[in-house]
């Protein structure tokens, strides 16, 4: 007696079929609300949200009072569980989906400005946490090199940068694409390149103008007028007429030409 017919997978009934069609997809922030419903306390997990930026979607995890715990973009990891295992492995806490951002948060990633959110950087050693919070004083739409960085954060060898750069566990609020090497080459180390230039083209950087400006030797732009010299994207330098402009390669020519560093993007003088 053939037994092809018992090997075959039974068809769905009516009932079935029907009953599936009833199912619908668990609400984002399932898992958060049965934690709290058996009375977990929040300070035991952290919440993340995904939510869109100029780079693409970005995974942003908290704690509660909304510190910062992590960010990674899309293209860092291939699934949300991997987001969640990464984040897991780096601060040794779970994090739960939630459907509300932290407070402050949608308004950092619109504008750029990040520095008022209070971020934890968990296990991350003493010297790189510090290049991480010089690069958040760097101002949206402005890009500063690694000396620069190196020379905030208290740090003797400028490849301590880099390497914190790469080591970046909160990407986009902890502004790595306005950091550049000394030839003003941007340092996109904690991502993929094109993410770096989405960020600096949605910030008005202009990286053609700036690429210009190394062809020719300038990495500092100075104006005859006040005799104060500049990062090329700081506020005050974009105002220079271009009359009035004088380039220099280094601070140290500059002061030799008798002007003085700027006192806001206070450019390195040594």
């Amino acid at each position: 007696m053939s037994t092809d017919n018992q090997n075959q997978p039974h068809p769905k009934t009516e009932v079935e079929r029907a009953l599936a069609d009833l199912t619908s997809p668990a609400p984002l922030d399932f898992g958060l609300r049965v934690l709290q419903r058996v009375g977990i306390p929040e300070d035991r997990y952290d919440r993340y949200v995904h939510l869109d930026t100029d780079a693409g979607g970005l995974y942003v995890a908290f704690r509660p009072q909304a510190v910062i715990t992590g960010a990674m973009l899309d293209s860092m990891v291939v699934s949300t569980e991997m987001f969640e295992e990464l984040h897991q492995n780096r601060t040794g806490r779970t994090a739960i989906r939630a459907s509300a951002p932290a407070p402050g948060l949608r308004t950092a990633l619109r504008t750029g400005r990040a520095k008022n959110l209070d971020i934890d950087l968990g296990p991350l050693p003493a010297d790189r946490q510090a290049v991480l919070r010089a690069v958040r004083t760097v101002p949206r739409g402005q890009l500063r090199p690694a000396s620069w960085i190196a020379r905030e954060a208290g740090a003797r060898d400028p490849a301590a940068v880099a390497e914190a750069l790469r080591d970046n566990p909160v990407v986009l609020l902890i502004p790595c694409h306005r950091v550049t090497d000394e030839n003003g080459e941007p340092f996109d180390a904690a991502y993929l390149p094109s993410a770096g230039r989405a960020m600096r083209d949605a910030e008005g950087i202009d990286m053609e103008r700036l690429a210009e400006y190394r062809r020719r030797g300038t990495l500092l732009l100075g104006s005859d007028t006040t005799r104060i010299f500049c990062h090329p994207t700081c506020a005050h330098a974009r105002r220079i007429t271009v009359a009035h402009q004088r380039p220099f390669h280094t601070a140290s020519e500059a002061n030799a030409a008798g002007y003085r560093a700027c006192r806001v993007c206070r450019p390195v003088t040594v």
